[in-house]
């Protein structure tokens, strides 16, 4: 049996229910920015020995909450491991991120895709398991996958991607087999997930890292249209626990409405969008999730502080004129960057829970 939860503001918020303060966390929160991370890399020998060794993933999953008063952790893994799973050979070289030692460009290639056992992926339930009972109740625990387009432009193009020719060329010439990669990569998505929430997971995200590059029209397509069918998939519930889901597009303000009709609790937005139009927009539809730039965190402490009050400003208050609740969560409208002052981080969780309170209170 697990521990009960000692704070459940994130899950609370993500459900758009009343909340004390507005929760935080950051995404890449356990990452490479942080000393002690490098530390436990080092002893991991490299970024999977990292991620497949459950104590390894357990420890670096909480050593942000040892410095921070994080109101959620998530999980220590990489949104690669679904295809690295399918047999494509994953690795990444120190600075160069990841490669994948197959590519997915022909028929041949597509054919072989199916959706993998998930006792491939044993290791990820593995931290996940270990890294609920470690945190004791103290957060929740948000597990996480790529999107089925993310993971597919990786499959195509092998690696990351500056121009992302070779996916779109896939997909205007073979729309048929861009289909076909996309359909499996969605229900090995949601068997992940659902497997992951199985493990202990008390929330799931969808990370949409590449959808913003897709034209209008194909990003509904070939993104969205996945997105949608693994939300659907995706258990609502778990021993009797109702889980939220989140959907991430970056780039993905132009399409706020159909992406919170996806079938997502929480839509997370990248810094491009106005927290308050949003919120305008989507009314009681969903929560959000968002939206500092994270380059704001190379600025002196006194302009962090100034532009996450901007932020909370701008969503503006939880309780809505007509007595209705809007759900916020802070966080990054992408990734921390490596670079980043770790003193700089406590700043902007504090800001964070400092002014949230304030507003209630106005």
């Amino acid at each position: 049996m697990s521990a009960p939860l000692q704070n459940d503001t994130f899950l609370r918020a993500c459900l758009r229910q009343p909340t004390d303060y507005t929760p935080v966390w950051l995404m890449r929160q356990a990452g490479r920015y942080l000393p002690e991370y490098r530390d436990t890399r080092a002893k991991a020998g490299s970024f999977m020995g990292l991620a497949t060794n459950t104590d390894y993933a357990t420890e670096v999953t909480l050593q942000p909450l040892e410095r921070y008063p994080l109101d959620a952790a998530i999980l220590f893994s990489d949104i690669l491991t679904v295809p690295d799973a399918m047999g494509l050979g994953l690795s990444f070289q120190q600075g160069e991120g990841p490669k994948f030692a197959k590519v997915v460009r022909d028929e041949a290639a597509v054919a072989e895709l199916a959706v993998p056992d998930m006792d491939k992926l044993r290791y990820v339930f593995d931290a996940v398991t270990s890294i609920r009972k470690a945190l004791n109740g103290r957060v929740p625990l948000i597990g996480f996958s790529g999107s089925p387009w993310t993971l597919a432009c990786y499959m195509v193009e092998g690696g990351g991607s500056d121009d992302y020719r070779q996916v779109k060329a896939l997909m205007y010439s073979r729309p048929d087999l861009m289909h076909r990669i996309l359909q499996i990569n969605a229900d090995a998505v949601a068997q992940y997930l659902n497997t992951q929430i199985e493990a202990g997971a008390q929330a799931v995200m969808v990370f949409d890292s590449w959808g913003g590059v897709l034209a209008d029209g194909m990003f509904q397509e070939f993104s969205l249209a996945y997105s949608r069918r693994v939300l659907a998939q995706v258990k609502t519930e778990h021993d009797g626990q109702r889980i939220p889901r989140i959907l991430f597009t970056k780039g993905g303000a132009l399409w706020l409405d159909e992406i919170a009709e996806a079938g997502a609790d929480v839509v997370g937005l990248d810094w491009t969008a106005n927290l308050g139009k949003a919120r305008a927009q989507v009314q009681d539809r969903v929560a959000l999730q968002g939206n500092l730039d994270p380059n704001v965190l190379f600025a002196p402490p006194e302009a962090i502080r100034t532009q996450v009050r901007s932020v909370l400003d701008s969503f503006g208050r939880p309780q809505r004129a007509d007595g209705g609740w809007g759900g916020h969560v802070f966080n990054l409208g992408h990734g921390i960057s490596q670079f980043t002052p770790p003193e700089h981080v406590l700043h902007l969780v504090d800001e964070v829970h400092q002014h949230s309170r304030r507003l209630r209170q106005a």
